[in-house]
């Protein structure tokens, strides 16, 4: 399932883990001069939230984003990062099940005995956090158990 924005530049979100490998410096560059709220919708969509679930995950304020829409003014560059690290774990979690989209949206949303009984995106909601849910990702894929 595609979430396109735009089509002279990528999604970030939605192809987080390609955008940023492929080219680094400018997937900086884009968070660091914030990304357009569309990104939050196609987040948003990915992992299967309501507004006030991503925004309260992201620390942003459903009437934050709401008037950056209204004014067509990019995410600060706090929100635009937490965006991104959520879409990196979405699609570790995705490789993880083999593609299998709904499969890796449901174990995000799901309490994980490796992380304490918190479920990955709860967890995520710090870096620490997020490496910690990356770190679980990686030891699921070796068959560690956890």
């Amino acid at each position: 399932m595609k979430y396109k924005i735009r089509e002279e530049t990528p999604c970030i979100v939605e192809e987080s883990a390609n955008v940023v490998s492929a080219d680094p410096l400018a997937a900086v560059e884009r968070v660091r001069h914030g990304l357009p709220t569309g990104e939050f919708d196609a987040l948003r969509e990915m992992l299967g939230l309501t507004v006030e679930e991503l925004g309260r995950k992201t620390g942003l304020s459903v009437a934050t984003l709401s008037r950056r829409r209204a004014r067509r003014q990019p995410l600060d560059r706090d929100h635009s990062d937490r965006l991104v690290r959520y879409a990196r774990l979405y699609w570790l979690a995705v490789d993880l099940f083999e593609g299998d989209e709904a499969t890796a949206r449901a174990w995000l949303k799901r309490p994980a005995p490796g992380l304490g009984g918190e479920t990955p995106l709860d967890f995520a909601e710090t870096e620490v956090g997020a490496r910690e849910v990356e770190d679980l990702i990686g030891r699921l894929e070796h068959g560690v158990y956890v």
